[in-house]
């Protein structure tokens, strides 16, 4: 039986890393055939006494912890890829929690051939116990908030353009030569790129799931995707035709609304234009928040999912805009 590496970026995840090591301990993959090694940020709450402690009291499980001094995601992976020794390597996030085959089925997957990348589903679960915090973690696996994406969605497997973390054989991530530092976000989006364009296959296995927890409160929801849309612009700028529709929509509903409202500081007829769009906008948001409301039994997610989702829209989109205009500007001053 070969050994898995389970490589985590972190900081400051006092509040999940134990559940996730937990998770970890629990694993039907032997944990003598296991290690885990974290990548540290610097983190300044109790995350690395929450380790010790957690190491201490379950000494059967290799638990590693390095530095990341660069402090960003890219940087964390690549240091915990280097600090491994793994046959297989397994990609999480320190806060999300696998179910207790998760490492069991990625190796499967792997072994039998299913991709060079095998990932899995999402149930992403609240931040909080707030319902605004609820209403987030269901706009995030709703498909008016993230579009076709089949990892939030979790519907059939298949052969996709990325999963969330993944597992790999070390070979193949040597081959790729990890991931691009130059990126602060969208780093397993780039990595599915570059594999797929090597030949490889991302596969998603939908008998592999996790609980990803949710940003609690909207202003974490919209600097999250603020910078998943900076970045992905700067993504795009090497690989083009990665773009797909859903990520096209929000930066030019956000272009078309910039320009109406300043159009209609001269048009009138405008006005009415843009009121139309908005309100036909927040209506179909309602409407589509409905069946999760009744479901819940929870009036509020009416209100609560469509200003997640405009929230997630409107970041997304303006992140993507402001990411465009400041490399235009940054390519000036290089000529």
């Amino acid at each position: 039986m070969k050994l898995v590496s389970v490589i985590i970026p972190c900081y400051n995840e006092e509040t999940t890393i134990g559940q996730l090591l937990d998770a970890l301990y629990h694993q039907t993959y032997p944990i003598n055939h296991m290690e885990v090694v974290i990548a540290d940020g610097g983190s300044t709450d109790n995350t690395r006494e929450e380790i010790r402690n957690f190491h201490l009291n379950h000494p059967g499980l290799n638990i590693a912890v390095v530095d990341n001094p660069k402090r960003i995601i890219p940087a964390a992976l690549n240091i915990a890829i280097n600090a491994s020794n793994g046959d297989y390597i397994v990609r999480m996030d320190a806060h999300s929690i696998p179910e207790s085959d998760y490492i069991q089925c990625s190796v499967a997957g792997l072994e039998a051939g299913l991709g060079e990348n095998v990932g899995g589903v999402w149930m992403i679960k609240p931040g909080t116990g707030t319902w605004i915090a609820k209403s987030i973690s269901l706009a995030a696996a709703h498909p008016l908030g993230v579009g076709d994406a089949h990892y939030r969605l979790g519907i059939k497997g298949g052969v996709v353009d990325t999963v969330p973390f993944g597992a790999f054989n070390r070979a193949t991530l040597v081959k790729l030569g990890g991931y691009d530092e130059n990126l602060l976000a969208n780093e397993d989006y780039e990595l599915n790129t570059r594999l797929r364009q090597s030949g490889g296959r991302v596969y998603l296995d939908p008998n592999l799931r996790s609980v990803y927890y949710a940003r609690a409160n909207l202003r974490e929801l919209a600097r999250q995707y603020w910078r998943y849309g900076f970045w992905k612009w700067r993504m795009l700028l090497k690989y083009p035709q990665t773009i797909r529709w859903r990520q096209a929509i929000p930066p030019i509903f956000v272009m078309g609304i910039i320009l109406l409202i300043l159009l209609s500081i001269w048009l009138p007829i405008t006005r009415w234009l843009l009121s139309g769009i908005l309100l036909f906008y927040l209506g179909i948001l309602v409407l589509g928040s409905a069946r999760s409301a009744r479901d819940e039994k929870d009036v509020r997610l009416l209100f609560g999912i469509p200003i997640a989702i405009i929230t997630m829209h409107f970041s997304w989109g303006g992140g993507f805009l402001w990411s465009g205009v400041t490399s235009l500007f940054t390519k000036h001053k290089k000529n």
